[in-house]
């Protein structure tokens, strides 16, 4: 059998709010593409900050390992492109391309799109992605290739025309339900619809090309919603993301895979499916185990980290089965409003006072009990023994990656820019770090 396509659709600030995963937010295209492949429903980013979770997927590491410490449109980028998953495939036949966003370099700062090695750049406007990886598609190259399509959507600034009627939308249940976060939650319903009819557009011309049987198609996105206490946060809310893979077997039959796994784990899983080495540098691990009934499960944890965003927030995280550990590093005990973006609900919490609310240095929750991460157990006696096996794992994962943030500070490249932790917005003056 051919080496199958490889076809990675990746959108910005999804969390795992999509039709697949239980909400009313009508994506009929990603919902098909569910009951046709495997939902993961407990996928995890590596960094919910958007350069920084595609680098740890794309590399199959840790965001700090690959370097990717920050935004690309803020000047950092990813220590070594040779890293990226393209080149391993490369030299196993496969041509790669690229339509619409890629997030890990900035024309800016750096050499834009062209610097990450892609054979070819067929757009990076993402206005065109679909339009472009359709063209390529029925050019049915003849080597097999890995596409990757970049959507802007679902990031702000969301539309505000539009059908979607807030007064039957559903703020996610961190927020309040008032008019102004109802509307904040249905213009993302109608952005999170055009991401959708744009991915419906690629797959019909996967099926009109005749080389859907022989595609593994992956839909991810690279964290939660932009919205307070998702984006930028290890919460669940900020690192649980949709994962969605429909291909060949294993990879279909409309299956639900309820194990922890990582966005660090795809790039072995395709070297696993591929019969390709596996580079060094990998720390995740193939799912393929999982599918084949093989494995319980394939991982005891997954890890999860912040940098920089628009402001400097280094946190960590790790998350087993039932618990969630969370450390600050900057000795902050309060939020970050930089790296929350604008919009009704930030504003709506702004006014209640969340500029002055207390954010531990230190949080542990149980997932099971407290799905919402709103019960800090950190000095509950009765979790004294999980709380010190959590710290010490996140101690030892941080030693094994030669974590930086372990030397008191995260360097930022030359040139790279911030805004001020102590700001509002991260639309706010810019310096340079």
């Amino acid at each position: 059998m051919p080496k199958p396509n490889i076809l990675y659709i990746h959108s910005h600030d999804t969390g795992r709010y999509l039709q697949p995963y239980g909400h009313a937010i009508p994506t009929p295209n990603l919902q098909r593409l569910a009951e046709r492949g495997v939902l993961f429903r407990r996928a995890y980013c590596a960094a919910p900050t958007c350069s920084p979770s595609r680098a740890a997927l794309l590399t199959g590491q840790a965001a700090h390992s690959a370097g990717m410490l920050g935004l690309a449109n803020r000047g950092f980028v990813l220590r070594d492109f040779r890293q990226h998953i393209i080149h391993t495939l490369k030299a196993a036949g496969y041509t790669s391309a690229l339509a619409g966003i890629q997030h890990l370099t900035s024309a800016q700062f750096h050499r834009g799109a062209e610097a990450v090695g892609y054979d070819r750049v067929l757009t990076t406007d993402h206005r065109r992605a679909q339009i472009a990886a359709a063209d390529f598609i029925r050019s049915k190259p003849a080597e097999p290739f890995w596409l990757t399509v970049g959507f802007f959507e679902t990031h702000r600034e969301y539309p505000t025309e539009h059908d979607v009627m807030p007064n039957y939308v559903l703020p996610p249940a961190l927020f309040p339900d008032t008019p102004g976060t109802r509307q904040d939650m249905a213009n993302y319903v109608a952005m999170a619809r055009i991401l959708d009819d744009k991915i419906g557009h690629v797959l019909a011309e996967l099926d009109e090309s005749g080389l859907r049987e022989n595609t593994l198609v992956i839909y991810t996105t690279d964290h939660g919603l932009a919205f307070p206490d998702m984006k930028c946060n290890l919460t669940d809310h900020g690192i649980g993301v949709a994962l969605i893979m429909d291909g060949p077997a294993p990879f279909s039959g409309g299956r639900v895979v309820d194990n922890l796994v990582s966005h660090i784990d795809i790039f072995p899983t395709l070297c696993d499916l591929l019969a390709i080495a596996p580079p060094d540098w990998l720390q995740g691990t193939s799912i393929l185990p999982l599918l084949h009934g093989e494995a319980q499960s394939i991982r005891d944890e997954v890890f999860a980290e912040v940098n920089y965003h628009a402001a400097y927030e280094p946190k960590r995280a790790v998350r087993t089965e039932r618990y969630k550990y969370i450390r600050r590093y900057d000795g902050r005990e309060s939020p970050v409003l930089p790296n929350i973006d604008d919009g009704l609900t930030k504003s709506a919490w702004l006014d209640a006072g969340y500029a002055d609310s207390h954010v531990a240095p230190e949080r542990l929750y149980d997932t099971i009990l407290d799905p919402g991460e709103r019960v800090n157990l950190i000095d509950s006696a009765e979790h004294a023994d999980v709380l010190t096996d959590l710290r010490a794992r996140l101690e030892r994962w941080m030693r094994a990656t030669d974590d930086p943030l372990l030397r008191g500070h995260i360097p930022a490249p030359p040139g790279a820019v911030a805004n001020d932790p102590d700001g509002l917005s991260p639309r706010g003056p810019l310096k340079e770090l």
